[in-house]
């Protein structure tokens, strides 16, 4: 009996033994993958499409779980209110950002340097370059001209990069410009101060258009990597801690999945009428459309292209910089054009309809940013079309307008008809096809043919041209 004690104390140590050793040998859980990246492609002008298309990756990256938006630029810049646009939705992006120039020989120059402030992750791959911020002025010069010395010394020349301001008109062009220098100016240095970024640069950048590669951004603080590509970047910036609306963020990137944000159907076609070369083209013939629809009613594939035309070139304009007097210049200019078809002038309609829509359509778009201008040669192409197409219309209805008239009631006068009833004062009478009374001096017969020498109203005036003839009596 002593030994039972013990036999069942060297069982309890030994199945003990045999859990521990089953739980040491067992392998440890697989680590849950990390999640994915999603990669949205900014190449070429920063417009209207770019904004829609960077607001559905930001959508679609919160909606998927993804653990990071990665900005992929080629930009020479863009439009201002999309650029503001696009840094609205990362700084309300509860997903990290981070912007990367690449790949080698790209630029982030203008719009594209202050997305690259605003992201919480700045990097640039060798043989790239940012800056050149200096802004825009709509329909004016790139920078205003510095006010000049008290002293009576000239003024300092413009800093290097930047344009020469050209000759303007209107009041006080030059506070305007400043007053959108020193927006520009406060608006970079709130990005890089939250982002704690250099400061010093991001306004020079702005002032003077000053430019870095990316060694030198990465040595002077502006951007925080320098990669070859997005897995040697996701590389470096794995387990980096960011502070993301008040929470903080650890990012898991090494080896992570990457989702390339392909534009839709819609982006694509926003970013193909929103090109404001496309717009022009695509008002005049909506309103070339509607003028042969007009023209010719019943024709309908005129009317309905035209129609379809005008309304995607109106919402592009409402979607760009547009100079109204310039849109008001083309509409002239073409009611002008139309006006010399319908009646001719002697070519003084056509001639001004041409020289306004030249003049609207180079003042057409309100700015200067690169890609969103429109070629001269386009402009001058088109001027000859539609001079092409007044003088061939309005030589088509002078050449209508010497020939005889061959249809209508002006040419039943001259013609012959047929007798088809008889009355007491009145007869029907048959011409061209078309049933007509008539009346004549002489009595007539049915079937009898007579000439149309008159018309009074809806009554011809008739005479026999034949007499009649026995077996027309007989019948």
């Amino acid at each position: 009996m002593a030994r039972r004690p013990l036999i069942l104390w060297w069982c309890a140590t030994l199945w003990v033994a045999f859990v521990l050793g089953a739980g040491a040998a067992a392998p440890p859980a697989p680590a849950a993958p990390p999640a994915p990246v999603r990669v949205v492609t900014i190449e070429g002008a920063i417009g209207p499409a770019t904004a829609e298309h960077v607001r559905r990756g930001l959508t679609h990256a919160q909606r998927d779980g993804a653990q990071l938006v990665v900005l992929q630029m080629d930009t020479p810049g863009g439009l201002d209110t999309s650029m503001r646009r696009i840094i609205r939705d990362i700084l309300a992006s509860p997903v990290p950002v981070a912007s990367f120039v690449g790949p080698s020989g790209a630029r982030a120059a203008s719009a594209g340097t202050y997305i690259l402030y605003a992201s919480h992750i700045a990097a640039m791959a060798p043989g790239t370059n940012l800056g050149a911020a200096t802004p825009v002025a709509l329909g004016g010069s790139p920078e205003p001209a510095p006010p000049p010395a008290r002293s009576g010394r000239p003024a300092q020349p413009a800093a290097s990069g930047a344009s020469e301001p050209a000759p303007q008109t209107g009041p006080t062009p030059t506070v305007s410009g400043q007053k959108q220098l020193s927006d520009a100016v406060a608006y970079i240095r709130s990005l890089a101060q939250m982002r704690g970024r250099n400061v010093q640069w991001a306004e020079k950048a702005v002032r003077e258009a000053a430019s870095l590669s990316a060694e030198e951004a990465l040595a002077q603080g502006v951007i925080e990597f320098v990669a070859r590509d997005l897995p040697t970047l996701l590389a470096q910036i794995d387990g980096r801690r960011l502070d993301i609306e008040g929470r903080s963020l650890t990012l898991r990137t090494a080896g992570a999945a990457l989702v390339h944000e392909e534009p839709d159907w819609r982006i694509r076609l926003l970013a193909v009428i929103t090109d404001p070369s496309v717009a022009l083209i695509l008002m005049m013939l909506g309103i070339y459309g509607l003028f042969f629809e007009f023209s010719n009613p019943g024709a309908l594939v005129p009317g309905v292209l035209g129609g379809i035309c005008l309304l995607l070139g109106l919402y592009a304009l409402q979607l760009l910089p547009v100079n109204y007097a310039g849109l008001a210049l083309i509409a002239l200019g073409l009611a002008f054009m139309v006006a010399e078809v319908l009646m001719p002038s002697f070519g003084v309609l056509g001639l001004g309809g041409i020289v306004a829509f030249v003049l609207g359509a180079v003042i057409l778009i309100d700015t200067e940013v690169p890609g969103f201008g429109i070629p001269l040669g386009l402009i001058a192409a088109m001027a000859v079309l539609s001079a092409a197409v007044v003088i061939g219309l309005t030589a088509m209805a002078v050449r209508s307008r010497q020939r005889a008239v061959v249809s209508g009631d002006a040419t039943v006068i001259g013609q012959q008809a047929r007798v088809l009833e008889v009355g007491v004062d009145e007869a029907w009478v048959e011409v061209a096809g078309e049933r007509w009374r008539a009346r004549s001096h002489t009595k007539l017969h049915t079937g009898q043919t007579v000439l149309v020498h008159g018309r009074d109203g809806l009554v011809l005036h008739v005479r026999p041209v034949a007499p009649l003839q026995e077996s027309d009596h007989d019948r």
